[in-house]
């Protein structure tokens, strides 16, 4: 039997999970849809809605801090995710169902973790 080297690749990739996400889309997919659904929808009482969200357009520090922190319900990926994907995965957001909100830079992210004087992630560590 013969297994092509680029999708064993790309099967180690998508087992290794956010670490190697390529954009905020496929970091989007693994790591909220499950409770902001596909569509950013949300579901009601329970995971707010993403689409049309006047805090998901708001400032970039708040977005930032709560991807980071976690809020409510929803967990802390400030030890999951790198400064450059969390910016990823909240630029794929604010730009997405109806939302019109200018991309988050790493730096920003970098500047909000320094704030709250959050450690980056251990590679190879993950908890959602």
């Amino acid at each position: 039997m013969r297994v092509s080297f680029g999708f064993i690749i790309a099967a180690a990739l998508l087992a290794a999970g956010p670490a190697f996400a390529q954009d905020g889309a496929t970091l989007f997919a693994q790591s909220c849809a499950a409770c902001h659904q596909p569509m950013g929808q949300g579901i009601p009482g329970a995971f707010p809605a993403l689409a049309k969200s006047t805090f998901v357009q708001g400032t970039p520090e708040q977005v930032a801090h709560v991807i980071l922190n976690g809020r409510g319900g929803m967990p802390q990926f400030g030890g999951d995710l790198t400064d450059e994907q969390i910016a990823l995965v909240a630029s794929y957001i604010r730009s997405s169902w109806g939302n019109k909100a200018a991309p988050l830079t790493t730096a920003q992210v970098a500047a909000e973790r320094a704030a709250g004087a959050l450690p980056a992630p251990v590679a190879g560590q993950q908890a959602h």
